[in-house]
């Protein structure tokens, strides 16, 4: 019988497992010797912070390639046919959501294998949760473009399609260029625009905030920069 992939989320950062992950995820995390991970130095971290009962140097982590081809996704699923689960782990969060390892689950899907999410903490949902902004109707974008002009016109589309569609558009950044796009979308987003900033989430320095971008203006530089962000906006067609 052919083993499952186990969709294992892991900490947004180094806090500990207790704070973020049910005791249900830790345990079947520590059930399982083999390992794919985006990272497998960060993998085997977090395995140690989750308590892993089998000496790290035992386990079976494997990397994801950089650029995983059809050949690369097949090998990593070998073990499976062993009949030895697999975990399927992401840098920080949901493996899979916005992340290379989806490549991994649609491949294990398409063989007919089985694969299993755990319920585990997910930045994107905990910033929409947090911000305010509208849950029922919503799109991940993934990274803006990183040059200008194309970086505003992006900002100024997503902001038009906002409003036609009262979505709350959400996207994510390199931390060392957080303050450039702030600064892009205090440029080129309307006044009423609302904007949250949701930083360093489930950690002691967390800090979530969501204010029209007029307001935005008038406030001090947010501290986001060179920390782990995610930026949501919802467009409105409402005067502040």
């Amino acid at each position: 019988m052919s083993g499952y992939l186990w969709l294992l989320p892991v900490a947004l950062g180094d806090t500990p497992w207790q704070y973020c992950l049910p005791p249900a995820t830790r345990e079947a995390a520590c059930r399982l010797t083999h390992f794919v991970a985006e990272n497998a130095k960060s993998a085997r971290a977090e395995l140690k912070r989750m308590e892993h009962p089998v000496p790290l140097r035992e386990l079976a982590i494997e990397q994801l390639p950089e650029k995983p081809g059809p050949a690369d996704i097949d090998r990593l699923l070998v073990p499976l046919y062993a009949g030895h689960d697999i975990g399927l782990m992401s840098e920080a969060g949901c493996p899979a959501v916005a992340d290379p390892g989806a490549l991994l689950v649609r491949r294990a899907h398409a063989l007919g294998l089985c694969v299993k999410p755990l319920v585990g903490p997910s930045s994107i949902l905990l910033a929409l949760m947090a911000s305010g902004l509208n849950g029922q109707r919503f799109a991940f974008h993934g990274y803006l473009p990183a040059k200008e002009p194309e970086r505003s016109q992006r900002i100024i589309d997503l902001e038009k399609e906002s409003i036609r569609l009262q979505q709350t558009q959400i996207f994510i950044e390199t931390p060392y260029r957080n303050l450039v796009l702030f600064n892009a979308l205090i440029a080129n987003a309307r006044p009423q625009t609302l904007l949250c900033l949701a930083t360093d989430l489930t950690l002691e320095q967390e800090y979530v905030t969501t204010r029209s971008i007029s307001e935005w203006k008038k406030q001090v530089t947010p501290p986001i920069d060179k920390r782990p962000s995610v930026f949501l906006f919802l467009a409105t067609h409402l005067a502040i």
